[in-house]
């Protein structure tokens, strides 16, 4: 299956505690039974696919497919392949918060500071 079709058909649920602040959605690769998912997205990272991010202080590797980008709770070269890993989703805000979240930033659009991340 490819993985848009992967995407498509996973049971993707709302992180609620940060719908207010970082709106996401996420799946559990073995409890949801989204192996053949996980295991797409990490192989599109081995072979060079995804952007390096921060978020804050943390930096992680994220893919972008549509309109949403996509990354794991754990680096996704560090992670275990075979634990039950979460794959995030999040819509694209279609600017630098895609790349690098910085300091005073809430995730509310009233909260975005001015200055580019540095």
């Amino acid at each position: 299956m490819k993985l848009t079709e992967l995407i498509a058909h996973a049971p993707w649920r709302e992180a609620i505690s940060y719908r207010d602040t970082w709106p996401h959605e996420y799946v559990v690769t073995i409890r949801d039974e989204q192996r053949e998912l996980q295991d797409a997205i990490h192989a599109r990272f081995l072979d060079g696919e995804g952007v390096t991010c921060r978020f804050f202080h943390v930096e992680n590797r994220y893919l972008f497919i549509g309109d949403c980008k996509y990354w794991f709770n754990n680096r996704w070269d560090g992670f275990d392949p075979d634990a039950d890993n979460v794959i995030n989703r999040a819509r694209l805000y279609r600017d630098r918060r895609d790349f690098a979240i910085q300091r005073g930033d809430s995730g509310k659009p009233e909260d975005y500071p001015g200055e580019p991340a540095r």
